[in-house]
């Protein structure tokens, strides 16, 4: 697949410059330079107003919308093609922006839509590209709401429209599965910028990625694939490894689902979450109903197998071998080697699937069935752990895989990246994100080399990109701002738990390994009275599947 004369099809192959968009910024930028006001497009129209960018040109893009919309609360477009959604609701306390909607075509198959939102008054001079989640389909309105913050933002719907868990989208056609796979976002971006420079006649002074989830897979992507593209990248529990993550969100079904008598009730997920508790809260000294350092852990679920006949607060036989399996992750059946990791003590009240009942996870579930075996009804008890993995790997592997370790690019031009991730997620293994920064720092030589620039953190108690016990609020953003601009590495970062909209705990993240230590006197619910300290942390996961 050859894109735009620039974009490898696989990683670590050379790039070659792509001379179209070079021009074509020359040109650009000399018609920029000619103007005088902020706020306003310099073009051959000159008439002055956001509308004026309705006529830039941009390559291969049409701009089909640009409109200054009022102050106030603004509703995003209803979603297309996913019926039965719930209501539309109002994004409020927006400042007064110049909306910009537009549709790249860089290749024969693409419909790459998007839009850029661009404050009228008090830009901070900077953009912000937010990602997606799931399969995408849709623009990211709700986090595009970092206009409040002076931000230039921009989202995309990455090639398609449709629902977040639904994969039909790229059946029969491979050029939508490489523009959601990694072209999209690179795509939004540079046009992005083009526009945000056009409409205040200077181009943003740094750039910023914020996303989780598939957003943190387009954000390794994008550090890995097009390191000129952001200064600082926010990188959440990322879907990066996802050819093994597709058999990783499928394992808690096989192991739960294909023998009948394995099924684990969802009424016993509180069962086993209390034990887990019980045998590991009060590791870090502070009970507090959060596991802080799940690798310290050693829950067996056996520990309350029924005694006799099956109960509602005890686990018979075979599902006490399903949630030792769910803890443990899949293993390829013939060479033994972990495939991806399992879930943690800890994320025992999430393991219900989205669907509601006895299914895998629909993410990994829509793939096998629309774009890998093209079988609408292809039952997920006929996986095959070894033979079906080298299929997605050869298949679909290059296109989207976020795992290339070598980020001297990124490094080299003063990139700064964020990772973060939940222990308690229950839909990508938070070891994983470990697994990822380990491979790094082997890759780059080591914390020396990588401290300066990459830093994982690791948030006790958040589920999937935010909720659960634990403090998972915090503007990860803000404080790349403040060690790209200013040279502030982060040794902690202070996150906050909220109950029904008030603030009831903060606590520090700390870079991994490190882990928050109670000081012994203090509130526990204040991150005043904590210290980062490497201080009986879980020993080296050893080698990385990576």
């Amino acid at each position: 697949m050859k894109y735009l004369d620039s974009s490898p099809t696989h990683l670590g192959e050379s790039r070659e410059p792509n001379y179209k968009t070079l021009i074509f910024k020359l040109a650009f930028a000399a018609v920029v330079a000619i103007s005088s006001a902020p706020g306003v497009l310099a073009s051959s129209e000159g008439n002055g107003t956001c509308e004026s960018l309705a006529t830039i040109s941009l390559p291969h893009t049409t701009v089909t919308l640009a409109q200054q919309v009022p102050a106030g609360s603004f509703t995003p477009p209803a979603p297309l093609k996913t019926p039965n959604v719930s209501p539309v609701k109002p994004i409020e306390g927006l400042p007064a922006f110049c909306r910009v909607a537009a549709t790249a075509r860089p290749a024969e198959d693409s419909e790459i839509k998007f839009e850029v939102w661009m404050p009228v008054a008090d830009w901070n001079g900077k953009f912000e590209g937010v990602g997606n989640g799931g399969w995408a389909g849709t623009i990211s309105y709700g986090a595009m709401a970092a206009l409040r913050q002076g931000f230039a933002t921009a989202s995309t719907n990455t090639g398609h429209d449709g629902a977040g868990t639904d994969a039909s989208f790229a059946a029969g056609h491979p050029e939508k599965l490489i523009d959601f796979g990694y072209r999209a976002v690179h795509e939004m971006t540079e046009q992005a910028k083009a526009i945000t420079s056009a409409y205040y006649h200077s181009p943003p002074r740094f750039a910023y990625w914020n996303g989780c989830s598939t957003g943190g897979r387009q954000a390794l992507m994008e550090a890995q694939r097009f390191p000129q593209d952001y200064n600082g990248i926010a990188v959440g529990a990322p879907a990066n490894y996802w050819t093994h993550l597709r058999f990783g969100s499928m394992w808690p079904a096989t192991a739960d689902l294909v023998d009948p008598a394995s099924y684990i009730p969802p009424a016993k997920y509180p069962v086993i979450n209390r034990a887990a508790l019980a045998a590991c809260d009060r590791l870090d000294g502070v009970k507090d109903g959060i596991i802080s350092d799940p690798l310290r852990c050693h829950f067996d679920p056996g520990a309350i197998a029924c005694r006799g006949a099956d109960a509602a607060d005890c686990l018979t036989a075979p599902q006490v071998v399903a949630a030792r399996k769910i803890y443990a992750g899949p293993r390829n059946p013939r060479t033994g080697r972990q495939i991806f990791p399992g879930l943690e003590p800890g994320s025992e009240l999430g393991w219900k699937s989205e669907a509601g009942g006895p299914e895998p996870f629909p993410n990994g579930l829509t793939y096998f069935r629309f774009v890998l075996f093209k079988d609408p009804q292809w039952d997920f008890r006929k996986l095959d752990y070894d033979r079906d993995l080298i299929l997605v790997e050869r298949t679909h592997g290059a296109i989207m895989n976020a795992i290339d370790p070598h980020l001297q690019p990124f490094k080299s031009r003063g990139g700064k990246l964020l990772l973060y991730h939940g222990w308690a997620d229950n839909l990508i293994a938070p070891r994983n994100s470990v697994n990822y920064y380990q491979s790094v720092l082997d890759a780059m030589g080591g914390k020396s080399q990588t401290d300066g620039f990459f830093r994982l953190f690791m948030v006790p108690g958040m589920g999937h990109c935010g909720g659960g016990p634990g403090p998972s609020t915090f503007d990860g953003v803000a404080v790349l701002e403040q060690w790209v601009e200013h040279s502030k590495v982060p040794d902690q970062i202070v996150a906050t738990h909220s109950e029904k909209g008030h603030p009831d705990m903060s606590r520090p993240l700390c870079p991994y390994p490190q882990v928050a230590k109670w000081k012994g006197s203090g509130s526990t619910n204040d991150a005043a009275n904590f210290v980062c300290t490497a201080e009986g942390t879980s020993p080296s996961l050893g080698a990385h599947p990576y």
